[in-house]
């Protein structure tokens, strides 16, 4: 059996508090805390000011060699990580719906995940790292000693969009919210590379209900016993 890494994995679908709570084990815990979403926003944006077809494969794979990214400390009230795209912050322009849709369809392109996965990797070749997507505990850190899947209600999960957004000063409708969170589900769960789904070995944690302090504390209390 291959040796656990000190990582802590977050799995689920958006809006389930996977950022907060990550943000928060890790500093809890001393760890990095490591935002696989915010690079495929970060791809997406890219696409999309550079006017690249994102239904071209090959196109898009050409491409990625032009592409650096970097992921910094938190640069607004809701706490998301920074993003430096090519040396310039983007922190705020990549967390729109329109962007968060994007991500999904980028993250099925091959090409795509070959590169970032490779790149989350070596952010946790020396340990010590909270990350957070929809894939990390089954595909990136398949290995790391601790893992979880967040869930919750869908209904409920808008609503903390929704709050995030006007946190943001970003206007928001519940009904398109809504509706954007299904397709977003639909096309994570059913693309053919690594679709979301909770590894056999990660604890189920529905968050409906719950305060973020309440599950990071059963977190914590998972990690530590």
């Amino acid at each position: 059996m291959p040796e656990k890494t000190d990582i802590i994995t977050l799995d689920g679908p958006s809006g389930v508090g996977k950022s907060t709570i990550s943000r928060m084990i890790a500093a809890m815990q001393g760890y990095t805390y490591l935002d696989t979403g915010a690079m495929y926003r970060a791809v997406g944006f890219y696409l999309k000011e550079n006017s690249i077809d994102i239904e071209d494969f090959e196109e898009v794979a050409a491409c990625l060699g032009d592409i650096t990214i970097q992921l910094l400390p938190a640069r607004n009230e809701a706490g998301d990580a920074g993003v430096l795209l090519n040396g310039v912050d983007i922190s705020d322009r990549i967390r729109t719906p329109e962007i968060s849709m994007l991500a999904s369809r980028v993250s099925a392109i091959p090409a795509v995940r070959v590169k970032l996965t490779e790149l989350q990797r070596r952010i946790g070749l020396e340990g010590r790292v909270v990350a957070e997507g929809r894939d990390v505990g089954t595909v990136v850190f398949p290995d790391a000693a601790h893992k979880f899947f967040l869930d919750a209600d869908i209904h409920e999960r808008a609503r903390r969009r929704i709050r995030q957004m006007r946190l943001n000063g970003e206007t928001a409708d519940e009904n398109e919210i809504l509706e954007m969170i299904r397709k977003r589900d639909r096309d994570d769960s059913e693309r053919s590379i690594a679709p979301l789904k909770k590894a056999e070995d990660a604890l189920l944690i529905d968050t409906t209900g719950l305060t973020i302090e309440e599950v990071c504390s059963g977190i914590l209390r998972s990690i530590r016993s």
